[in-house]
């Protein structure tokens, strides 16, 4: 394998968490949100990862072995809306209930600190291949 493949399948990983991480603070931003421009509540939001083969190829009995992460897509969660009793809320029914998103702030934040934990491992690794690489050009000199 060369070290492209390596920053490929690193680069792809920093991309997914850095998503991940803007739809988490998407999600705490909206936390209270209780009117958006499509009408009702913020609905949390989840990004969707999917494992893509790479584009090269490879020795036919490790293709299938080395993916890197795509963002598949972002969907939101249509269930689980708080309902609390607010009747002077101008968002409020007739029954004095206002609807509130269906994000958790505890969720969310651990969420977030898998997210950083995850593009700190692929800098890491991309890290360490570029100094692999490195090292090898210096074997040359």
């Amino acid at each position: 394998m060369d070290f492209f493949t390596s920053f490929k399948i690193c680069g792809s990983g920093l991309e997914a968490q850095r998503a991940k991480m803007d739809v988490v603070v998407s999600n705490l931003a909206n936390v209270n949100t209780t009117k958006t421009p499509e009408g009702g509540p913020y609905k949390r939001k989840v990004i969707v990862l999917t494992a893509e083969a790479l584009e090269e190829g490879f020795d036919s009995k490790l293709r299938d072995a080395l993916k890197k992460v795509r963002v598949e897509s972002v969907v939101e969660e249509q269930e689980g809306l708080r309902q609390v009793y607010d009747p002077n809320h101008p968002h409020a029914n007739e029954q004095g209930f206002v609807a509130y998103p269906n994000v958790n702030v505890v969720s969310e934040m651990a969420d977030m600190i898998t997210a950083n934990r995850a593009y700190e491992a692929s800098v890491t690794a991309f890290d360490a291949t570029k100094n692999m690489a490195l090292k090898t050009l210096d074997i040359g000199k």
